[in-house]
């Protein structure tokens, strides 16, 4: 995650996937995992994790990336609620 916190999205284990959407492929010893995030923040300097997969397939299945896009809609939309 070192490398890849340096290079950013030029990373090669680095993938746009759909909209606002991002994977990165993150090998642990027993598995390789597929964490699909977001950039969030005003210059983008938080990376929100929606969903952490075991990766199984070359490609992210589109129920993850429909999951994904769902949580994150709903992190911008409780996000712009305004405070009582």
């Amino acid at each position: 995650m070192t490398v890849g916190r340096r290079a950013g999205r030029a990373h090669s284990d680095v993938n746009h996937l759909r909209g606002e959407v991002w994977q990165i492929e993150i090998r642990g010893r027993p598995a390789i995992y597929r964490l699909l995030f977001a950039e969030e923040g005003r210059y983008q300097q938080v990376l929100l994790a929606l969903e952490v997969v075991n990766k199984k397939r070359q490609k992210a299945k589109g129920q993850h990336i429909e999951l994904a896009e769902q949580r994150l809609a709903d992190w911008i939309v409780r996000g712009t609620r305004p405070t009582r």
